[in-house]
C-alpha cells in the first residue's frame, strides 16, 4: 500500500509541474493551473501524501528541474517574488488533505480548499512584500485580488476531480 501511495505522490508531483506550465505569463505573478493540481493532490492523497507530492514538486524545481511556470527551475525561482506562493502550496495541500480525510461533503471540502488557498496567498503575499518592499495593501491588490475568480474556479475543478477520482485512489 505504501508503495502505491508513493507512486501517486510522484504522479501528482508530475501533474503539478505540468499544470504549472499551463499559464498566462502576466506579472508579477503568472496565472497557472498548479493550484488546481495542488488542491487535487491534497484531496486525493490526504494531508501526508498530498503535502509530500507538493514537497517533491518543490524539491525538483529547487534542484533545477524546469517544473515551475515558464519551464523554470532553481533556487532563484523560490527566492524570487513567486517563491512564497510555491512554498505556500504545501499548506494548501495539507489543509485540503485534512478536510478531505474527514469528509467527502462538497461544502466542507470547498471551505478546506478555500482556507488552504487563502493561507497560500498569505504566505506568498508576505514573501512578495519582503522581496519587493511593497506594502501589504499594494501586494494584495496586485497579487491576490485579481486572482480570486480564477482560484475559485480551480477549487471547483479540484472538487470535481476529487469527487470523480477519489473512489479509485485507495
Amino acid at each position: 500500500m505504501k508503495i502505491k501511495r508513493l507512486a501517486y505522490c510522484g504522479l501528482l508531483a508530475a501533474i503539478i509541474g505540468a499544470a504549472a506550465q499551463i499559464a498566462l505569463p502576466i506579472q508579477p505573478v503568472p496565472i497557472n493551473l498548479a493550484l488546481l493540481a495542488v488542491v487535487s493532490a491534497g484531496a486525493l492523497l490526504g494531508a501526508k501524501y498530498g503535502t509530500l507530492s507538493v514537497v517533491v514538486y518543490i524539491l525538483l524545481g529547487a534542484v533545477g528541474v524546469p517544473v515551475f511556470t515558464g519551464f523554470r527551475g532553481g533556487l532563484g525561482v523560490l527566492a524570487g517574488v513567486t517563491g512564497g506562493y510555491i512554498v505556500g502550496y504545501t499548506v494548501t495541500a495539507f489543509v485540503t488533505g485534512i478536510v478531505c480525510q474527514k469528509t467527502k461533503e462538497t461544502l466542507p471540502v470547498f471551505l478546506g480548499m478555500l482556507i488552504g488557498t487563502a493561507l497560500c496567498n498569505a504566505i506568498g503575499t508576505a514573501w512578495f512584500c519582503l522581496i519587493t518592499g511593497s506594502s501589504v495593501a499594494a501586494a494584495v491588490s496586485v497579487c491576490v485580488l485579481p486572482y480570486i475568480p480564477g482560484d475559485i474556479l480551480k477549487i471547483i475543478g479540484g472538487i470535481f476531480i476529487f469527487k470523480k477520482f477519489n473512489k479509485h485512489i485507495k
